[in-house]
């Protein structure tokens, strides 16, 4: 009995919690998804007890230790780090400063043109050591059929950074002529 509901508990765990943290939605999602990934190797190890297979309840004792420390930082240190972000650029809306928004937060965030028409995503801003203002951010876009990407270099002068997205100040076609970037090797400038 214990094996039968080990046996399918385990694999739904592991494909579920593999989807959530490979996701990267977050602190708090990639979190629970090693909550998830503790489950499936908790009842990994009851199905290798209930089987006597050595292997498994070893390996999956470390994957166990692993998982628990995935919970630690990122349902602990990760998250307060992000909430506390998250406060600042809230609270800097509401305040007479400029509008803060974490840096983190740039890799992912959604790129519109110009005319508001979605672009693709940021994946990287690269940052001035002296002055500490960005001198582009990396802009994906799918390539054809959906599979792959086209990386770009956008230039800070092309970008307007918000709280929740990044506006570009091209047409569509000035940001489709910027020379794709190669894949592993960008510019020390735009």
């Amino acid at each position: 009995m214990i094996a039968d509901l080990a046996g399918w508990l385990a694999p739904a765990a592991t494909i579920v919690a593999a989807m959530m943290t490979a996701a990267n939605l977050g602190a708090r999602l990639t979190g629970f998804g090693f909550v998830v990934f503790t489950v499936g190797s908790v009842c990994w190890v009851a199905l290798g007890l209930s089987t006597g297979q050595t292997s498994l309840i070893v390996a999956n004792t470390v994957l166990t230790v692993v998982n628990l420390i995935g919970i630690w930082r990122w349902l602990g240190r990760q998250r307060t780090y992000e909430d506390g972000a998250n406060s600042a650029r809230a609270a800097s809306r509401k305040a007479a400063v400029p509008t803060l928004f974490p840096a983190t937060a740039i890799a992912g965030m959604n790129v519109a043109g110009v005319a508001g028409d979605a672009i693709g995503k940021a994946v990287e801003a690269l940052v001035e050591c002296r002055s500490g203002t960005i001198s582009y951010v990396v802009v994906s876009t799918p390539a054809a059929g959906l599979i792959g990407e086209t990386l770009r270099a956008v230039p800070r002068e092309a970008v307007v950074v918000h709280a929740d997205r990044i506006v570009l100040t091209l047409q569509r076609s000035e940001f489709d002529a910027l020379s794709p970037l190669a894949p592993g090797d960008w510019p020390a400038c735009p």
